[in-house]
């Protein structure tokens, strides 16, 4: 499925050094990745994949006024930018996206190819065949 994040991708994090953490896993016959990319706006996000490498790019800016003195500034900003290697049993052509409450979510069908499939098994009186 995954094989690996690039670790030493320095595009991943925001300005401010905070990561955008993710969580990949399978249900089923689908592969998910769930990006945290709060307060971001859906516009910024872009997914690509090509070949078999997945990037994800997105900006958060902050809000500036005419008269605005800022007191404190903790929450990051910028561009953060993901690249996942993903396994050749996916299908990266039905990939889906959604954003909601800060949360980018990856869906991708597991190839048909990659799916388990029941084997009949054949004996002499009756001809092999696949199920």
């Amino acid at each position: 499925m995954l094989l690996r994040t690039v670790p030493f991708d320095t595009a991943a994090v925001f300005a401010a050094g905070h990561r955008a953490p993710l969580d990949a896993y399978r249900d089923g016959d689908t592969f998910y990745v769930e990006i945290d990319l709060p307060g971001v706006d859906p516009a910024t996000i872009d997914a690509t994949v090509d070949r078999n490498v997945l990037t994800v790019r997105a900006e958060r800016t902050r809000a500036e006024r005419e008269g605005l003195r800022r007191v404190i500034t903790e929450r990051p900003t910028g561009t953060v930018t993901r690249r996942l290697v993903l396994g050749e049993s996916l299908d990266t052509e039905r990939l889906a996206a959604n954003y909601d409450n800060g949360v980018l979510t990856l869906s991708i069908p597991v190839a048909e190819k990659a799916r388990p499939r029941k084997i009949a098994i054949g004996t002499p009186n009756r001809e092999l065949a696949s199920a």
